[in-house]
């Protein structure tokens, strides 16, 4: 399922237009961001959890070169 399919899944299920659900597909993603950009973590029950892992710098290998490269956090 593409953003256009979810777009038209809300409009039937909510009885709304698509250009409605578009608009409430975008404000919940534009709140999942914004929570997550202050380092939140968003819990949304019986669907999922949405959160920003930080990983350290670590070495890895190009695997067209073979070359060592270092991968930034």
């Amino acid at each position: 399922m593409n953003r256009q399919d979810l777009i038209i899944k809300i409009a039937e299920e909510a009885g709304v237009t698509k250009k409605a659900a578009n608009l409430a597909l975008n404000a919940i993603i534009d709140g999942i961001t914004l929570a997550l950009e202050k380092g939140d973590k968003v819990s949304l029950v019986g669907f999922g959890t949405f959160k920003v892992n930080h990983r350290n710098a670590r070495t890895g290998v190009n695997p067209q070169t073979k070359a060592k490269i270092q991968i930034p956090a």
